[in-house]
């Protein structure tokens, strides 16, 4: 089969059959047709790299089974008020300095209270005021909310269905399907770009992990950035005893993520500090062309920023620039190709 028979346009009227079926296509045949279509949109050797920060810690009203940051559950994390704006910004410095491009802030709330969004408001502006991408995940939005962050200048919103519908009553009983659809909604009208991914290895069939893709590549518009997420155990959670996910099962996920979502960056998120280099570079070919770096990821560990930078050495890998920079830098350049076009190199004026 040649690569310009794979689809490679996005589609948003997949049936669970032919997840299925692409679940179940050869191992090779399925990362060639993944690698496939990732080079018909990426560089294939470039990975967008995010480093994400814990803004409010812990004591989270919400129930999910997997989060060591649910009020619900004792797993010995210590709880944490929303971080002070200037904290927020230093830790963004110096993500921008370690070569990130985007900055996700996270707190362990259901949804932000009123008296919290000035701060939230200050802190987007800030960040993005250093030139860096902002993200935000701090749960259930409403519109107004939605339109205040978007307003503010952030750009991506991050809301995961983590698992299926059908699976989702065993994970979650605090915050219904349809409440994460409505704030992915919300995002979407207010104008700002959508994170929004899953876990797998809670304990989940092969039909559920087919069952999420279907789902998040039957939105109306493709999420712009999709984090797979390899469930890290944590004790005190009711998960801590699940069995692990095979490894080949995880990369087959990313390789269908790819495919069904062609324009999307596949995020390598939770997990991967228990992946070896092989193992990620599989993921990689498979067509993940984003990672989170840095120590931690919220309140879990992720393997050092330093270790990354030798991995993306070994595979010739580098990480991917801002396509959209800060107003004053654009203006900037700009100006130097205004006065490179009136000053060219071989420029000889007419005598």
């Amino acid at each position: 089969m040649q690569a310009t028979s794979f689809q490679v346009t996005p589609r948003h009227n997949w049936t669970l059959a032919e997840v299925n079926a692409l679940f179940a296509l050869p191992f090779n045949d399925l990362l060639f047709q993944a690698q496939s279509v990732h080079r018909a949109h990426f560089n294939a050797n470039e990975v967008q790299v995010s480093t994400l920060l814990s803004i409010k810690t812990g004591a989270c009203a919400e129930d999910c089974k997997y989060c060591p940051q649910s009020g619900h559950y004792n797993t010995g994390l210590e709880r944490e008020r929303l971080l002070e704006v200037e904290k927020v910004l230093r830790q963004a410095a110096a993500a921008k300095d370690k070569g990130a491009s985007r900055f996700c802030m996270g707190a362990a709330w259901s949804n932000p209270k009123q008296r919290d969004m000035p701060y939230l408001i200050e802190m987007v502006r800030g960040v993005k005021a250093m030139g860096l991408e902002t993200c935000m995940t701090l749960g259930k939005l409403e519109p107004e909310q939605a339109h205040s962050l978007a307003a503010a200048g952030l750009d991506y919103y991050n809301h995961n269905l983590d698992t299926s519908p059908e699976f989702y009553g065993e994970i979650i009983t605090t915050r219904s399907y349809q409440d994460r659809l409505d704030t992915l909604s919300h995002v979407r009208d207010a104008g700002m770009k959508v994170c929004c991914g899953g876990i797998v290895g809670m304990g989940e069939s092969a039909n559920d992990r087919s069952a999420l893709l279907m789902q998040i590549a039957n939105l109306p518009l493709h999420p712009e950035s999709v984090p797979i997420n390899m469930l890290v155990k944590v004790e005190g959670t009711p998960l801590e005893n699940v069995a692990d996910l095979d490894g080949f099962e995880f990369i087959r996920t990313i390789a269908v993520a790819r495919i069904m979502l062609p324009k999307s960056h596949v995020r390598l998120s939770a997990g991967r500090s228990r992946m070896n280099e092989q193992m990620q570079a599989l993921c990689f070919f498979a067509g993940a062309n984003s990672i989170f770096y840095g120590d931690k990821l919220l309140t879990t560990e992720n393997p050092a920023a330093d270790a990354d930078m030798q991995l993306f050495a070994k595979l010739g890998i580098v990480p991917e620039k801002r396509q959209d920079v800060s107003d004053e830098a654009h203006a900037l350049a700009l100006a130097d190709a205004i006065k490179e076009q009136q000053n060219p190199p071989l420029y000889h004026a007419a005598g």
